[in-house]
């Protein structure tokens, strides 16, 4: 893990600092804003940045907005620092705040949280352990691999497996995802560019190219990618040199490029959507990942494995999953994959009552294949509703309704309401996405980051969500508030 330290409280962040290193970190220290934006348009690519809670975090936040630059803001004060700091620096972005003098244990828990650096695959299926095997025998070479799958199965962790399991392990893993960025804009992301090379290039920035170089790059979701930039994509793959937008001269570049998509390349390359060089460029080896509903002996183990994580994540006990919530699991189709299962444990650590998570508290979507239990015999007008989740695409656009379903069917269960649907009716999308984010706030009492994680959106994400809502003039449930 990469750690941007600005400003030095007194000495403590240097404290905080040699911890961070004595865990493997390595950390590199700054004494204010504009130098630590310096710093990562430089290429350093840090995942972390631990900030003196004192200063303009809200600047801070705005600026690696509008320069694309994704990493999470932990605000530090000393001891005794007033509440309303710690609430404002939160307000204003960051992710965490830490107290200091630094705790070891405490650094290391938000350093594990915030950076989620456990890509560990677990898996017990022989479909995966195949899969595997293959990521193994190819992962030291040098070869460019393309890993496909449906949404949801978790394309990215297994690049992470290739790079840790690769040559190149001490190296730099950067991913972009290539459906998330403009299209004016990714020439800058992967390229990088001068300053003043187009309207709000203020410094030079160097690309993902440059930042992997000596490690991995990950383009994620590839086939989203322009035919236009396509062709300078390949000719960087060949050259192994890029040119920045805006600048002189080409710069060097050693580079193993990893690849994601959850479409059919081939079919793309005939409709003439994907270049055809490039395809056979990147498809040097592919790792096909299976579906969930294709590796089911997976799903006790990923589900046990989940139940745990948010268990400990929520500071909630950790309960053992009842045979009848373990078949209902079993007998789902999984139309979201590993993604859709872990928001709906996600969901049963939080709903489920009693020494176990039982089957009321697994909250699924009527797949193809789910067997839905048998209704009682209850009048309509007192039974309660069981909604459901489907978090199959990364995004906002389509993980909000799947999140919306799983997240109100849980109100729904506990209230008896009517039917999701009918209340549904009449509103436009962007309203439903607001109420579902507002009600999913108040249900994990004001807590962000576990509000983003059940509606399968980053924490970023959420907070720009808020801040249009507050703007609108909407009461949005303070970091921590416990009011319904």
């Amino acid at each position: 893990m990469k750690l941007l330290i600005i400003g030095s409280l007194g000495g403590h962040l240097s404290t905080a600092s040699q911890i961070a290193m004595k865990r493997g970190a390595k950390v590199t220290s700054v004494n204010n804003i504009e130098e630590a934006l310096s710093t990562l348009r430089s290429g350093y690519g840090a995942e972390v940045i631990m900030v003196d809670a004192r200063m303009n975090i809200a600047e801070l936040s705005k600026a690696l907005d509008s320069e694309r630059i994704a990493v999470a803001i932990i605000a530090c004060g000393i001891e005794g620092t007033s509440p309303e700091i710690a609430v404002a620096s939160i307000k204003a972005g960051a992710k965490e705040f830490l107290p200091l003098p630094p705790d070891p244990e405490l650094i290391a828990a938000v350093f594990e949280a915030v950076a989620e650096e456990n890509h560990a695959i677990i898996h017990r299926d022989p479909a995966m352990r195949q899969v595997l095997k293959l990521a193994d025998q190819i992962a030291p070479s040098e070869a460019s691999v393309l890993i496909t799958g449906e949404s949801g199965t978790g394309k990215e962790v297994m690049a992470r497996y290739v790079h840790a399991k690769s040559k190149r392990a001490s190296g730099e893993f950067v991913a972009l995802n290539c459906a998330a960025i403009p299209e004016n804009l990714l020439e800058s992301e992967l390229f990088g560019h001068e300053k003043g090379a187009f309207s709000g290039a203020v410094a030079r920035r160097i690309g993902k190219f440059e930042q992997a170089n000596g490690g991995t790059l990950l383009l994620d979701e590839i086939s989203e990618m322009d035919p236009r930039l396509q062709a300078k994509l390949l000719r960087a793959i060949q050259e192994r040199e890029i040119d920045r937008v805006g600048g002189a001269k080409p710069v060097s570049v050693d580079v193993r490029l990893l690849a994601t998509s959850n479409r059919n390349l081939e079919d793309e390359v005939s409709n003439g959507n994907f270049r055809e060089d490039l395809y056979f460029r990147l498809n040097v080896v592919n790792l096909q990942l299976p579906s969930l509903r294709e590796k089911p002996q997976d799903i006790p183990a990923l589900a046990e494995h989940f139940a745990a994580k948010y268990a400990e994540s929520n500071g909630m006990p950790s309960r053992p999953l009842s045979a009848a919530a373990m078949q209902r699991l079993k007998e789902h189709h999984w139309p979201g994959n590993v993604r859709e299962l872990e928001n709906a444990m996600h969901r049963a650590v939080l709903l489920a009552q009693g020494d176990e998570i039982g089957e009321e508290a697994i909250l699924l979507g009527a797949g193809p294949t789910h067997k839905q239990p048998k209704p009682a015999a209850v009048p309509a007008e007192t039974a309660p509703a069981v909604a459901a989740s489907n978090p199959a695409a990364d995004g906002m656009a389509s993980s909000a309704p799947s999140a919306m379903e799983g997240s109100q069917s849980a109100q729904d269960a506990a209230e008896g309401s009517a039917a999701p649907a009918a209340r549904m009716v009449g509103k436009t999308v962007a309203e439903v996405e607001r109420d579902l984010i507002i009600d999913t706030l108040q249900h994990c009492l004001g807590n962000r980051t576990h509000a983003a994680n059940i509606l399968g959106i980053s924490i970023r994400t959420l907070r720009n969500k808020l801040k249009q809502y507050s703007e609108e003039g909407l009461a949005v449930p303070a970091p921590g508030d416990g009011s319904a």
